[in-house]
């Protein structure tokens, strides 16, 4: 069974809100660490989003 990129979508969406999070967190407490994970989270969501939407044509 093909997932046509489903899968690909949700995960960036769940790496998007995780990184969001993190990003958020890390301003809040001044910690430029955890900000840049949260930074590199979000990109690579944003990747897989983007690789999922590639597979679905869209």
């Amino acid at each position: 069974m093909k997932d046509n990129g489903i899968s690909d979508k949700i995960k960036g969406n769940v790496n998007k809100a995780k990184g969001e999070i993190k990003d958020q967190i890390g301003n809040a407490t001044d910690n430029k660490s955890l900000q840049a994970e949260g930074k590199l989270d979000k990109a690579k969501g944003h990747l897989q989003e983007t690789a999922g939407k590639l597979k679905d044509g869209k």
